[in-house]
């Protein structure tokens, strides 16, 4: 199945690059292009893309508000967007994943690393890039803000105990085989948990899963 890919950056230049790199990859396909958030959530709207490739800092509508605008559309529940540009700053990792991206990554990673964010962010999976470490992540999503809409504890009473706990598992950043390796059960049934929780929870992938886990008080920020 091809994976459709909207591309949203203000520079014509590196869409076009990004355009033939994706176009050649033989399990992928550009389906539309904006230089701006507002264009990006008008071209979303029309094409339902399976990911978004976003920029931050664009003219105009930035793409953490494009990012919150598409997230939360319920017409478009099946795109995911992949956050990619030059500020790889703490702030930023935190507003994209609470604005609901599935990914993270800079814009110097090696193409092969771009076509495999896709994809990764494309299946469902949560990708973050080596500078978005757990402990930052950790600092982040618990930090007040006044526009994140916290999930309330008792929301998570439609879970099993087990569910719980493989939920808090990957909010530490555990993958389906690290879950299945320390609960002594296969990955399949690891995934099976994950998305059970991420069903009741209304969760569009494990990012946001990992979201809820902290904004509900499931699990809380490693010690400095």
């Amino acid at each position: 199945m091809t994976i459709r890919v909207l591309l949203a950056d203000d520079q014509a230049l590196l869409r076009q690059t990004f355009r033939i790199l994706i176009d050649s990859s033989g399990d992928m396909e550009v389906v539309g292009e904006a230089a701006d958030g507002r264009e990006a959530v008008d071209q979303t709207r029309a094409h339902h893309p399976d990911v978004v490739v976003m920029d931050i800092r664009m003219p105009g509508t930035d793409g953490l508000t494009a990012t919150s605008a598409i997230c939360a559309d319920q017409d478009l529940t099946g795109t995911r967007v992949l956050i990619l540009t030059t500020f790889e700053i703490d702030e930023y990792v935190a507003r994209a994943l609470r604005a609901g991206a599935s990914g993270f990554l800079g814009k110097d990673v090696p193409a092969e690393d771009l076509l495999t964010g896709i994809r990764t962010v494309a299946s469902g999976d949560a990708l973050l890039s080596p500078a978005a470490t757990r402990a930052l992540v950790n600092r982040f999503l618990t930090t007040a803000d006044p526009d994140a809409h916290l999930t309330p504890p008792e929301s998570l009473s439609a879970l099993t105990d087990r569910e719980r706990e493989v939920m808090a598992l990957v909010a530490h950043g555990l993958s389906n085989e690290d879950i299945a390796e320390k609960l002594v059960v296969s990955p399949l049934t690891a995934r099976t948990h994950v998305h059970r929780a991420m069903n009741k929870l209304h969760a569009r992938d494990r990012a946001q899963l990992v979201v809820i886990a902290y904004q509900s008080g499931l699990v809380h920020p490693a010690a400095p």
